[in-house]
């Protein structure tokens, strides 16, 4: 039956009702924006590895997971300024907008992050959704026909580039790029060691290379990831079932390395890692569960977030990076229609697909 409440429209949702069980797709009301909100029609969805997180753990509550969003926008509310409709944006992490860091330029260091991000609720603690599910995870719920956003999370993208090709730009591509451009600041010449060559680690792989770093060196357990690695800028891939990766990684280093980007989550990995960094070295850690600290030796490691990125810069940074053939990041997509996104999922879990992407609208 259509929707003939003019203050809800109709979206289709993959709702996650139990930890680790299918997503349904289900028909919600969700209500229109508000003054400060912009409605999306969300055209592709890449599927993050935070996301599987929260399908694996649940979140208490029936929800719309989703945060790689790009999409049209449809509605603009009356106190939005800087979109209108039929702009084409891809969706990031959401900021609070009032803070001192978000004041200052450093959204991902919002004094709200936690619920701006993981509440799946409006700042305000209000729910634009029906049937007892609850949205606006990373404040878009981008596993859905249409995503509720504000300016705070929303880029606008040039319209020549396909949609479901920039998805992934909004979270796990910034997150791995920006930890070496920003969060790091890798400087020429100086030696890499990237644990973890999923989506995210490639990303700081490809950005190693733009920094012009040497040595460039990935470290998995996955011989096809690795020589992706290698031919995305890595100069030298380890395996870790090799034993003697650790003393290989050292050799090639010169003794150590000067910077690392810990993707795995792996505690024992984490421990070689700093183990194995220069002094004055800089590790950044890139799964949540590190306390930053310094180190005998100026060693420091950092807790990064988002790899310190302002989305409204690095995304069209990242753009222009992949139009000039520096960061080839569509080498890592695959895509899959909406309705299998339980197989996009298992796929990523599975390590058969680095990067899926999900083509929901059109």
């Amino acid at each position: 039956m259509p929707n003939t409440n003019p203050h809800s429209i109709t979206v289709e949702a993959a709702v996650l009702r139990r930890p680790a069980s299918p997503l349904q797709i289900e028909q919600l009301e969700m209500e229109t924006p508000r003054p400060d909100e912009v409605l999306v029609g969300v055209v592709a969805s890449g599927v993050c590895h935070t996301d599987i997180g929260f399908w694996y753990s649940g979140a208490g509550a029936a929800v719309i997971l989703g945060h790689e969003g790009a999409g049209i926008v449809e509605h603009v509310g009356k106190s939005v300024k800087g979109f209108r409709r039929g702009d084409h944006v891809v969706l990031s992490y959401q900021s609070c907008g009032r803070c001192r860091p978000c004041q200052s330029g450093r959204p991902v260091r919002c004094a709200r992050f936690g619920e701006a991000n993981f509440g799946f609720a409006r700042l305000d603690g209000s729910n634009a959704y029906g049937g007892g599910v609850r949205g606006h995870f990373f404040g878009q719920s981008s596993f859905a026909t249409y995503s509720l956003a504000t300016e705070r999370n929303l880029v606008k993208v040039p319209k020549a580039l396909p949609l479901e090709l920039l998805a992934p730009l909004g979270c796990g591509l910034q997150t791995g790029a920006g930890t070496v451009l920003n969060s790091l600041a890798v400087r020429a010449g100086s030696s890499v060691a990237v644990f973890g060559t999923g989506s995210v680690g490639l990303a700081a792989v490809m950005a190693a290379r733009i920094a012009q770093a040497d040595p460039i060196v990935a470290v998995d357990m996955r011989p096809k990831r690795l020589a992706l690695a290698r031919e995305l800028g890595a100069t030298h891939c380890l395996n870790t079932f090799k034993a003697d990766w650790k003393r290989r990684l050292a050799a090639i280093g010169g003794g150590g390395i000067d910077y690392g980007v810990e993707t795995t989550g792996n505690e024992l990995i984490e421990r070689d890692a700093i183990k194995l960094l220069n002094p004055g070295g800089r590790l950044a850690s890139l799964t949540g569960g590190t306390v930053p600290r310094r180190l005998p030796g100026r060693r420091e490691v950092l807790s990064v977030i988002q790899g310190d990125a302002v989305p409204q810069q690095f995304i069209p940074r990242m753009i222009e990076l992949y139009r000039s053939g520096q960061f080839p990041f569509d080498r890592l997509v695959k895509f899959y229609d909406f309705r299998n996104i339980d197989r996009a999922i298992a796929d990523s879990m599975q390590g058969r697909t680095i990067k899926p992407v999900l083509r929901i609208g059109r």
